[in-house]
């Protein structure tokens, strides 16, 4: 969807209450010692955080050198050891990074403090320094740092010499910081710039013998227009039920700001949207190798895309590439018969209701194909459960709107209360079970 806006704010006991039971983990000493590149056979991977690489709009990249990118990832599961995913899957040329650290993060708001004495240095194949080839991402060695559920993690990265900006997600809602030198093992730092997207960062996973859920989405997942730093993304919510309820799952958030199931970003020439689509993201169905089969542990999936394919032909996209109800359908098919030969179990989303939308995707027709592919979603029998957000998010008294209590304003995206509805929609019984 378009560039999101400041939604309101909201009381996080009230947020919390309504994701019905959310409870953050008490602190855990870190284990003392540097990064481990040895692992024990068998042992189990989980992904604990992550966010969808995109590339850049046309035009000259912003260009970061000798300086230290220093992001902060809220972590759905905590683990004994971590491992930290790299991305240069958009980059024409290596990127040539100097130095990354983790830390625990002290305190809240942007990326600046960590909790003294869990600094570690993260390696790559033993090496401090790593160069990751273009178009590649790059997993670390495991790094010997105990890490709460549902606490925060600082991962830094030094870029030594000029490196274009070329592989990023850029709707972060966390506010990370830019640092001159190479200040990745400095307890606290001295911004010289904020910025709320995620560099060259694309996950960290822990070492847990534990499932992975994965949701799969558009803006609405990725958390637009929820109050930055907050963590009230409806996957964060989720994480925290779980948490409350006494189960072991990662939650690993792969929604992406105006992602569309079919397409791919393909702004008309001349119009506004060619200065951001490409943020947007590859289709569904193109980056779902990439994003839900290589996550670590992962064995439920979550789906709630086919909005954007409604709303973008005709505004952020040419007309030409009008889908209708059948080819969303056919889409989702999709997406469950890879899952499934994936060995995970596949959850369907109903998508939410736009009317009086202020990005222009409410037509009448669109409503029809919203409620014949939401109708199959519920009543087909395809999916392995549904999450009916429709349900739970439309107006009662005009259920072709969003119901003002959960509307952040522009009729499309929930608030930071309707995102703890929305996590409260999904029942936890799909995740219960040795199997699960």
């Amino acid at each position: 969807m378009s560039a999101p806006v400041t939604g309101g704010r909201h009381s996080r006991r009230t947020i919390l209450a309504l994701a019905a039971g959310a409870a953050g983990a008490a602190g855990v000493a870190a284990t003392p010692g540097a990064a481990d590149a040895h692992e024990t056979p068998g042992e189990g991977w989980t992904g604990s955080w992550a966010a969808v690489p995109t590339t850049v709009p046309p035009g000259d990249p912003t260009v970061l050198s000798a300086r230290t990118v220093r992001h902060v990832v809220h972590l759905s599961l905590g683990g004994d050891r971590l491992r930290v995913r790299l991305t240069n899957e958009f980059g024409t040329a290596p990127l040539v990074v100097g130095e990354v650290r983790v830390a625990r993060r002290l305190g809240s708001g942007a990326a600046t403090t960590t909790v003294p004495g869990t600094d570690r240095r993260v390696t790559f194949g033993g090496r401090g320094a790593v160069t990751v080839p273009a178009g590649a991402p790059m997993v670390s060695d495991p790094v010997a740092l105990r890490v709460p559920d549902g606490s925060d993690l600082t991962v830094s990265i030094y870029l030594p010499g000029p490196t274009p900006v070329t592989t990023l997600a850029a709707f972060a809602f966390q506010e990370n910081v830019v640092a001159d030198g190479n200040v990745t093992a400095a307890a606290r730092l001295t911004p010289v710039a904020t910025v709320t997207q995620n560099l060259f960062l694309s996950g960290v996973s822990v070492r847990r013998h534990a499932p992975a859920i994965v949701a799969f989405g558009d803006s609405i997942t990725n958390g637009a227009n929820t109050r930055t730093n907050a963590n009230h993304r409806w996957p964060d919510l989720l994480a925290a039920r779980l948490r409350g309820a006494g189960l072991d799952r990662g939650v690993v958030n792969l929604g992406v700001s105006g992602n569309r199931l079919l397409h791919d970003p393909d702004p008309p020439a001349g119009s506004d949207a060619v200065a951001y689509a490409a943020y947007f993201g590859q289709s569904g169905l193109r980056r779902f190798d990439r994003d839900v089969l290589a996550q670590p542990g992962a064995r439920h999936l979550i789906v709630l895309l086919g909005i954007n394919d409604l709303g973008h032909p005709g505004t952020t996209a040419p007309a030409s590439e009008t889908v209708t109800a059948a080819d969303l359908i056919g889409g989702h098919r999709q997406l469950i018969a890879r899952a499934r030969q994936a060995g995970m179990r596949v959850h369907g989303g109903t998508i939410l209701p736009c009317q009086g939308d202020t990005f222009g995707f409410f037509s009448p027709e669109n409503e029809r194909k919203r409620r014949e592919v939401n109708r199959w979603i519920r009543e087909g029998g395809e999916y392995d459960g549904i999450a009916d957000f429709d349900a739970v998010m439309r107006d009662p008294a005009q259920p072709l709107r969003l119901n003002p209590a959960y509307d952040s304003g522009d009729h499309l995206h929930p608030n930071d209360t309707g995102m703890a509805v929305m996590a409260a929609a999904v029942p936890l019984r799909f995740f219960r079970g040795h199997a699960s």
